[in-house]
């Protein structure tokens, strides 16, 4: 038996060290830059494991760290003026609201006009795919900056809207609040609900459904991110074993927008280094990889006499 065997402890190895390689969850750290109170929003894909919230309010200059597992998707989003209903108790928002009534959205996705940021963890061929969309309009400014993981790869980089938008929105597309303040710019298919806008009906393919001069001015403003429903070439991007930080009213980025003042959001790891949170799950796989090694001989001699 153990002639027959021993040949075949190579699979054995690789299952043991299959059984026990640890798969870790990806961090996003959320980041609020603008002046007033926002309430960051998450919303998991169907059939994706629900996050540890769905919603909460982030102050002036705060931060939120929040665990994804592997293989999550789904959408994240701010939402601004929002506030519980002096008489029944109702939270609403002036933007992103979400329809829960409450500060976690449970299940519920942005109204539109909001900007959003997508993600796929641990997709096609081990990627997290990402992008930042105006599909559904614009609502406040936001910047996604992977750390750690395949850090100097052309498609893993910084993206997103670093333009106030709401300045510059045409008068048409603004959504206001109940002191006529501009909160958001829609899109043109929710301003107009027409099939040329939504790529619907006899516009549903990229051939026949190209961008309004509308999604031209959203995509001149924030070439990294999506202006319309077939904007897929130049709005996708991908990383390998990657943490996030998505800000909120970020100074701007020459990479993501046409402005060019100021400096980057601060993340945790300057530099485009590995992040402190990735340089440490490299270590912990390592140690996990050293102690299987070492234990080989010990559980072969169970399954081999």
């Amino acid at each position: 038996m153990a002639k027959f065997l021993r040949p075949f402890s190579p699979i054995l190895s690789f299952c043991f060290i299959s059984l026990f390689s640890p798969v870790f969850p990806t961090t996003f750290t959320i980041v609020n830059e603008c002046s007033d109170t926002i309430w960051p929003g998450i919303l998991s894909n169907a059939g994706a494991p629900v996050p540890e919230t769905t919603g909460f309010s982030l102050g002036n200059g705060q931060s939120r760290a929040i665990a994804l597992p592997a293989g999550w998707s789904g959408r994240l989003w701010g939402r601004t003026g929002c506030s519980p209903d002096a008489t029944t108790g109702r939270f609403t928002c002036d933007s992103g609201d979400c329809g829960s009534a409450a500060e976690e959205c449970n299940g519920n996705g942005a109204q539109p006009p909001a900007t959003l940021a997508e993600f796929t963890l641990n997709g096609s061929d081990g990627l997290d795919f990402f992008d930042v969309s105006l599909v559904d309009g614009y609502n406040l400014p936001m910047l996604v900056a992977p750390t750690g993981g395949a850090q100097g790869h052309p498609n893993c980089t910084e993206i997103g809207c670093a333009v106030d938008m709401d300045r510059v929105c045409p008068a048409e597309l603004r959504l206001l609040d109940g002191r006529r303040k501009v909160v958001g710019c829609k899109s043109a298919c929710f301003a107009f609900g027409t099939p040329e806008y939504c790529c619907s009906g006899s516009y549903a393919t990229p051939d026949t459904c190209r961008p309004s001069n509308y999604a031209v001015n959203f995509k001149s403003a924030c070439p990294r991110a999506y202006s319309y429903a077939y904007d897929d070439s130049t709005s996708t991007f991908t990383c390998a074993s990657a943490d996030y930080v998505i800000t909120f009213c970020p100074t701007s980025s020459p990479a993501t927008s046409q402005r060019t003042s100021g400096g980057h959001p601060t993340s945790p790891s300057s530099g485009g280094g590995v992040s402190a949170i990735g340089f440490y799950h490299q270590q912990i796989f390592a140690l996990f990889i050293t102690i299987t090694i070492l234990a080989l001989p010990a559980f072969e001699s169970m399954w081999l006499p």
